[in-house]
């Protein structure tokens, strides 16, 4: 797995936490925070994208992020478990995954695309 990709999945990772900040924010600092991780998330997703494939950044992106989010609400939020939520939520990984799996490792630069 290349740099870029490690970015996706550091911005993915980060997104969870920017997302749960959105809601759970209460002060100066807690928004500040969250814009932080804001800003940088979106800055990894965006350098990735200007390598590898943007629509498979994206979707491998807000899948990770969607996921994870999910997966914090019902560990950490108490959101109610359901099995129909697991199914799509692992359905939903195995696109993300396969996407990743089928996007060919050789990279092209914007202007050489």
């Amino acid at each position: 797995m290349n740099r870029n990709w490690i970015k996706v999945f550091i911005a993915a990772f980060l997104e969870v936490f920017w997302v749960i900040g959105l809601t759970h924010a209460f002060n100066f600092w807690t928004w500040t925070g969250t814009f932080i991780l804001i800003v940088i998330s979106n800055y990894l997703m965006i350098t990735a994208a200007q390598v590898l494939p943007a629509g498979t950044v994206y979707a491998v992106f807000v899948g990770l992020g969607t996921a994870g989010t999910v997966i914090a609400g019902l560990f950490f939020f108490g959101e109610g478990f359901k099995w129909g939520k697991i199914t799509l939520i692992a359905t939903l990984l195995i696109g993300v995954i396969g996407l990743k799996v089928v996007t060919p490792e050789n990279v092209k630069t914007g202007g050489e695309s």
